[in-house]
């Protein structure tokens, strides 16, 4: 594959939300803004929040809902493996859900807790055709210990959230199926991939043990790999950006099948989201070297609720 270079100099970014004019929204975690990419190139930030801003949705209002993660520790300037986040960041401002008005710029925080727990390390999104979502919390990474993490589901209103699976090892890219009646989630660590089969919004049909959530495994690829923000293209693949051994995953649900499509010059490629005519366009997150790319796919991706046509 050919990919085009389109942004660089960013710190960080990850959560490309594709509009329909070509621009690429997505968060720089390193920086703590939300960042416009325009189709010539162009960056701008819209917001300035802070934190760890990290995966993004838009929502059936139209605006921009954000996992902020409540920030990291970097890798200092200079170091051999590039920009990388390396743990619970000194000045942790808690993890939340915030919803950011794109004609306005007003920023609001919508939630930063459940029944169950206050997040930790909220990261991806992704809506229902109803109007909710659903979101991972990754949880931190402290020298010592380690969260463990889990799926929510809300109301964009403001109105209603709640736990559906915990505990997860760091839970982290999350998509529905083209039927909206699978939601997967991606695991950093354990590089393993679960499906949770759904009963309606926000109602997942519980897999018994030895299951640890209530999830079915998918696929587990061994090796030294880890999993990050994943997308779903038409025929219902699941393709997962791949940390270390750089590059996407392509996962096939019904067989766990899956093979390894490379991204030449990064390791950390942290997410894929597609866009332009007939969705045939990826657009990928290097996040290490601060760089989003586009390359052309091998089918079109799955459109997305509420994404922009």
């Amino acid at each position: 594959m050919d990919f085009r270079e389109l942004a660089s100099g960013l710190l960080f970014p990850e959560g490309p939300v594709i509009l329909a004019d070509g621009t690429v929204l997505l968060v720089e975690i390193g920086r703590g803004t939300v960042t416009k990419v325009a189709p010539d190139g162009t960056v701008s930030h819209l917001s300035r929040q802070g934190g760890g801003p990290n995966g993004l949705a838009l929502g059936p209002d139209g605006k921009l809902y954000i996992c902020n993660n409540g920030g990291f520790k970097w890798t200092p300037p200079g170091d051999a493996r590039g920009l990388l986040p390396i743990g619970q960041a000194d000045d942790y401002s808690g993890g939340r859900i915030e919803r950011l008005d794109l004609s306005t710029g007003a920023l609001e925080v919508l939630y930063t807790a459940t029944e169950a727990c206050p997040f930790k390390g909220p990261n991806d999104i992704v809506f229902d055709a109803e109007g909710g979502f659903y979101f991972t919390d990754l949880g931190k990474a402290r020298p010592r210990d380690m969260d463990r993490g889990g799926v929510y589901y809300a109301r964009a209103d403001g109105s209603f959230i709640t736990e559906l699976a915990h505990p997860m090892v760091t839970p982290n890219g999350i998509g529905l199926s083209p039927d909206g009646s699978v939601l997967y989630v991606a695991e950093t660590e354990t590089a393993r991939l679960w499906a949770f089969d759904l009963d309606g919004p926000g109602k997942i049909r519980r897999h018994p043990f030895p299951s640890p959530h209530g999830g079915r495994i998918v696929a587990g690829i061994g090796g030294y790999n880890r999993f990050d923000s994943l997308a779903v293209d038409a025929d219902g693949n699941v393709c997962v950006a791949t940390l270390v051994n750089g590059g996407i995953t392509v996962i096939a649900p019904d067989t766990g099948a899956f093979r390894h499509i490379p991204v030449p010059g990064e390791r950390w490629v942290t997410n894929i989201a597609f866009g332009g005519p007939e969705l045939r366009t990826a657009y990928i997150t290097l996040s290490s070297t601060g760089r989003l790319v586009a390359t052309e796919w091998e089918t079109s991706g799955l459109m997305l609720n509420f994404q922009q046509a």
